[in-house]
């Protein structure tokens, strides 16, 4: 592929959604295109805006906090593995909204101890404490979650 064809379907794909240099830069190299061809171009479409880490990192944060029902240790996992800089990581959960977090988190939650065959047990718990940590939830919140009894369908406390 040609830089200029690359330039094209770039500037396209990042018209359509996010995305971080990163991701630009392995579609570069699957097309085969040249490294100092592809170091111009993408120093040209951040020139130009077309891609920013930074407002990348906050949006897929907000999305997958709020849609995904991820916790932020997830998420700060999944921004690594994108090559994000870790000042862009802290600054994308920090914009996450804490009560629409833990609602998210609540609300997943709720979904999974509906599912668990032992209910509000000692196992019951323990499964829903470990779905909590595996959906990159803190700890800390997920055990508060647990003490206030609100998860089960037939709990009425508040968290």
């Amino acid at each position: 592929m040609t830089a200029e064809m690359a330039m094209i379907r770039l500037e396209t794909l990042c018209s359509r959604a996010e995305h971080c240099r990163y991701e630009l830069s392995e579609k570069l190299r699957q097309w085969l295109v040249p490294a100092a061809e592809a170091q111009k171009i993408l120093e040209s479409l951040e020139s130009r805006k077309f891609f920013d880490d930074s407002r990348f990192a906050e949006i897929y944060a907000r999305h997958k906090a709020l849609y995904g029902k991820w916790g932020k240790r997830k998420i700060a996992m999944g921004l690594r593995l994108k090559r994000i800089s870790a000042d862009n990581i802290t600054a994308a959960l920090e914009a996450i909204d804490e009560n629409q977090y833990r609602a998210a988190m609540i609300e997943a939650l709720t979904a999974k101890a509906r599912t668990i065959k032992e209910g509000d047990t000692f196992e019951g718990r323990t499964k829903l404490y470990r779905f909590g940590a595996s959906r990159g939830y803190e700890p800390s919140l997920v055990a508060a979650a647990l003490r206030a009894k609100i998860l089960w369908p037939d709990s009425t406390s508040q968290l």
